[in-house]
């Protein structure tokens, strides 16, 4: 993962408005944060891919979800290392790795080094950003 965007996917902010509801805007385009315990959709067990809203690229398996127990959708590893680019966030006061979609650059939420095995890593996901297609 790199800190360079692939951008396939250009819309304008007008576009984005339209394709999208507001929370989606608000969270993929504005780098905003969904409250813990809301995400729609998130139940382990399910079979199936999760792919970006806004230009619906395969991001993570569900072989890959764990519950982390902090209110947000967690995986350990994306569905490729080239499906999302890693980008320095220093918002809050706080010094994060921002985790976005390589094609159309939605920010999806951070990743932390306190994840389970095999990685260690933990990939906490708005669940807004996200949308779930069973296998």
């Amino acid at each position: 993962m790199s800190e360079k965007s692939t951008l396939k996917v250009d819309r304008t902010d007008a576009e984005w408005r339209e394709q999208l509801t507001p929370d989606q805007y608000r969270i993929t385009r504005q780098h905003g944060t969904e409250r813990a315990f809301s995400s729609p959709d998130f139940e382990l067990g399910k079979t199936g891919v999760y792919y970006c809203v806004c230009c619906n690229r395969p991001l993570y398996r569900s072989q890959a979800k764990f519950d982390s127990g902090t209110g947000w959708p967690s995986f350990f590893e994306p569905i490729s290392m080239d499906a999302v680019t890693e980008h320095h966030d220093v918002s809050y006061g706080l010094s994060r790795t921002e985790i976005r979609c390589a094609d159309c650059d939605a920010h999806l939420g951070h990743v932390f080094p306190d994840g389970p095995p095999p990685t260690g890593l933990r990939y906490c996901m708005n669940g807004v950003a996200l949308t779930f297609e069973p296998e």
